[in-house]
């Protein structure tokens, strides 16, 4: 019976550490950097040139 091992150990026992209040605020403002940084790395990227030449929109003759 001193063999038994901790059911809490390995994720589960980080994640409740991870949790605790100090350790879930850098957590949190680490989770805001990391979006912000994918949505700037996403809104500098510039779009795909098409290959084929895009027609002029046709327009109705005027009365």
């Amino acid at each position: 019976m001193d063999n038994q091992t901790d059911p809490e150990s390995g994720f589960r026992k980080r994640w409740r550490w991870l949790s605790t209040p100090p350790q879930v605020y850098v957590l949190y403002l680490v989770g805001l950097i990391v979006v912000w940084m994918v949505s700037f790395y996403a809104g500098t990227l510039n779009p795909r040139k098409t290959v084929t030449p895009i027609a002029p929109p046709v327009s109705a003759p005027v009365r």
